[in-house]
């Protein structure tokens, strides 16, 4: 996995998120510039839904409870209505830069990570949306610890 390039990762927090709280309900919407190469993770209440644009190559995080479990849940849109693109190459983008977002969000939200270590250690798994059967897939991509920088 390729390093990212930390001068390229800018945060934002929004709606009363600070560093290090509240966990619950906190949402990550990860965005990046193909010109410049920067990452950009706006982390709030809410998903930042004005950085999206119509490309619809974000990636969208939140912490969620299942079985009385912790985890961090994603979803990026593999295909559907007024996007661009083959779902075919999308997908594949996808599973070859889900790396670098998660690099970025954990870079981004290194303080929360540092206040609870025990967050480096919970499971990802991201949803890929798609009309498409063998791209609609919930697919995991270890834990936090492994997008340290």
């Amino acid at each position: 996995m390729k390093k990212i390039n930390l001068n390229k990762v800018f945060t934002e927090y929004r709606d009363q998120i600070l560093p290090t709280s509240p966990i619950k309900d906190r949402k990550y919407t990860i965005t990046h510039s193909d010109e410049t190469g920067d990452l950009f993770v706006t982390i709030g209440l809410k998903y930042a839904e004005d950085q999206i644009t119509p490309i619809r190559d974000e990636v969208k995080l939140n912490w969620r409870i299942y079985n009385k479990k912790l985890f961090l849940y994603g979803e990026v849109l593999v295909d559907g209505a007024h996007l661009k693109g083959n779902e075919i190459i999308r997908n594949a983008i996808f599973i070859k830069e889900m790396p670098t977002a998660l690099q970025a969000a954990r870079y981004a939200d290194q303080a929360l990570f540092e206040k609870y270590p025990q967050l480096d250690h919970i499971p990802i798994y991201i949803q890929f949306y798609s009309k498409r059967p063998e791209f609609n897939k919930l697919r995991y991509f270890g834990t936090m610890k492994r997008y340290r920088h």
